[in-house]
């Protein structure tokens, strides 16, 4: 059986752990087994929508102190409930909960682990998983040999698909171990569209000179219903709030589209966003780096090419 940890968060079932699902789905078929999910905490979501995503069952452990990410009380339960159910394959998001859940898992049931896996496994002879190494610049291949296998999916590398199906929702129960870290507080940015979970980011850097010319990249984003986000210069000078910060340094995403606007391209920021399907690239330097890593790029001034583009998305509606 093919088990799949489910992700959450205020109050709704995290993009990243449905692409998982529908991952694990898709394995659990090429196995000639069952898929099931296994979620953890209370969460007003309706888990037998799980189905959609190829899920035959969810197993959910409905207790409210997993809500909150301890990895050494998380790990031991998803362990239990992995050996109850006689899961051989477990699939994680490769998010930053599953980063630090995966490995610990792995460690409990001594199961071979790969992280950051970037297509479903080849299975014709053994179990070989490809995933990308050096910040996504190459792909390796791993065989993994252990009884117990564990895979954590890249964000975005095989897609959220529909399937015709309503899960089964089953409680389990255990034993659940005293926290090992105590929560006195959570500040979370409200109103906003998180990185990791956005299809669409606009993003920019030092290109646009300063806070006060932020408001034609904003425009732009609320037109497409983007996130924003920013290259580490941007936020170490204070243009823009840290948690936007995207690169090797920051959150590493891997959205549908992202525009970059007056970014150069350095390494760093494109080892936390090589993996977006469609990268656009608005700058005035034509000999600018990130050109060689766009999909499409805009050799212009940001403030002519943005406003007009921002107008031209309000026209076409």
């Amino acid at each position: 059986m093919v088990l799949v940890y489910i992700d959450h968060e205020d109050q709704q079932l995290k993009s990243s752990s449905l692409e998982a699902m529908s991952y694990g789905a898709a394995l659990a078929k090429q196995l000639g087994v069952t898929a099931e999910a296994l979620v953890l905490g209370t969460t007003p979501a309706t888990l037998s929508d799980l189905g959609k995503q190829g899920a035959s069952k969810v197993h959910h452990v409905a207790v409210d102190t997993l809500n909150h990410l301890d990895v050494k009380v998380n790990s031991t339960v998803i362990a239990e409930a992995a050996t109850q159910l006689n899961a051989t394959v477990l699939i994680f998001a490769h998010n930053i909960n599953g980063k630090a859940l995966a490995p610990a898992v792995a460690v409990k049931l001594k199961a071979g682990l790969v992280t950051g896996a970037s297509s479903l496994p080849k299975t014709e002879n053994g179990f070989i998983v490809t995933k990308t190494v050096f910040s996504g610049k190459a792909f390796a291949s791993v065989k993994i040999a252990t009884p117990i296998k564990i895979i954590a999916i890249n964000q975005n590398c095989y897609g959220i698909h529909a399937a015709d199906n309503v899960a089964e929702v089953i409680p389990m129960s255990f034993n659940i171990p005293s926290p090992s870290v105590k929560m006195t507080l959570v500040e979370k940015v409200k109103g906003e569209l998180p990185l990791t979970e956005a299809s669409l980011v606009v993003s920019g850097g030092r290109g646009l000179k300063g806070p006060e010319n932020w408001g034609i990249l904003l425009d732009l984003a609320k037109e497409l219903g983007a996130a924003t986000a920013c290259s580490r210069p941007v936020s170490d000078s204070d243009w823009r709030p840290h948690h936007e910060h995207v690169g090797q340094t920051g959150i590493q995403i891997a959205p549908n589209l992202y525009i970059a606007i007056g970014i150069s391209g350095a390494i760093q920021h494109l080892a936390g966003v090589n993996r977006s399907k469609t990268i656009v690239v608005i700058n005035k330097d034509p000999e600018a780096p990130f050109f060689k890593a766009a999909d499409y790029g805009v050799v212009g001034d940001a403030f002519e090419v943005v406003p007009a583009l921002t107008a031209a998305l309000k026209n076409s509606k």
